[in-house]
């Protein structure tokens, strides 16, 4: 099956996919799941609602048809879902996959990434708010302590899932004294520390503008300690501006989508646990693609309804965020919570 570049209603063109296979999580971080819920109860879908592997793996040929090369399975957290292993390796199968990632809190890498590497996974990327115990326990939501996230990071690091990216979201006045600690603690190691600029993903983590620490005052404490030069993009599409060491340790990212928003260069697509296809982080609902495969919907019926929807695709909150916040204070507070889709 031949890969085309199909293009959004704006010039984008489709490059990546996000694949959650689980809405489950075994942490309760602040900014995605939070342990209270706002006082709402977490409803997890049940076990036959959620896409098969090998749903997953037909849905994702469609896609990779259509011009994803990167793929990159999230949750949830994924490594919860029993024998991932085995969608790993579908999906490597697939012609014209280049990249396959993961994203993971951590918890349980070190058991799981030789049989994740045999698999075919290329590499992983780690949340991780901050290795100080007090912090990492406030934020992860679960009182332990970062000791099985670090481990988990060195074992992927050992079989070869690398270069290992860690993501730190910042929130003022919970982690943002940790940032230099963290960049400090990481340096020197081959691994790229990624700051991101927390953001009002979903409609539970009591975003405050106020909390926001930008990337440029992330950058600027951490080039007083340690410092940097700008480096170009790797590729476009790539959300993390880059930072190299000025001494040759090594580099940082910083993500911000509050304030510089790329939604001119997004070329995601996420395909949800449940079967949606949503085409941005922020967005209040997706297209229901389990349905139609569940009815019997041939290839071309399912690739006629994934072109549909990225034709139509025209997402760009974060440069409308302003518009957007309003309209949700008006009454419209619908969106996608990012444990369904994985950040």
């Amino acid at each position: 099956m031949s890969s085309t570049s199909e293009l959004d209603a704006i010039g984008r063109p489709l490059r990546a996919l996000r694949i959650s296979v689980t809405d489950r999580c075994n942490f309760r971080c602040t900014y995605c799941m939070p342990k209270d819920g706002n006082g709402r109860k977490y409803r997890f879908l049940p076990r036959n609602e959620i896409l098969s592997f090998e749903e997953i793996e037909r849905l994702t040929r469609l896609l990779v048809s259509l011009g994803a090369t990167k793929l990159r399975l999230t949750g949830g957290e994924p490594l919860i879902r029993h024998q991932l292993s085995r969608l790993i390796e579908r999906l490597a199968a697939i012609e014209g996959v280049e990249d396959l990632a993961l994203t993971t809190n951590g918890f349980l890498l070190a058991d799981l990434a030789q049989s994740l590497k045999d698999a075919g996974l290329q590499r992983v990327t780690v949340s991780l708010d901050s290795h100080d115990p007090e912090v990492f326990n406030r934020m992860s939501g679960r009182g332990f302590g970062p000791d099985r996230v670090l481990a988990g990071i060195d074992a992927a690091q050992r079989v070869g899932l690398t270069p290992v990216k860690i993501n730190c979201v910042v929130q003022r006045g919970v982690n943002d004294h940790t940032v230099v600690d963290l960049a400090r603690r990481f340096r020197g190691t081959g691994h790229i520390v990624r700051f991101i600029e927390f953001m009002d993903v979903g409609t539970r983590n009591a975003w405050d503008p106020e909390k926001v620490v930008t990337a440029a005052e992330i950058v600027e404490r951490i080039d007083a300690e340690l410092p940097l030069a700008p480096a170009d993009r790797n590729y476009r599409g790539e959300v993390a501006s880059r930072y190299l060491y000025r001494d040759g340790g090594g580099e940082i990212g910083v993500i911000a989508s509050v304030t510089r928003p790329f939604c001119g260069d997004c070329t995601r697509a996420r395909l949800s646990a449940a079967g949606s296809l949503i085409t941005c982080l922020f967005a209040s609902g997706g297209r229901d693609l389990k349905t139609p495969l569940r009815e019997g919907a041939s290839d071309a019926e399912l690739l006629e309804i994934i072109r549909g929807v990225w034709a139509r695709r025209n997402d760009r909150y974060s440069e409308q965020r302003n518009e957007e916040i309003a309209a949700a204070r008006a009454g419209d507070a619908s969106r996608v919570e990012m444990y369904e889709v994985g950040g």
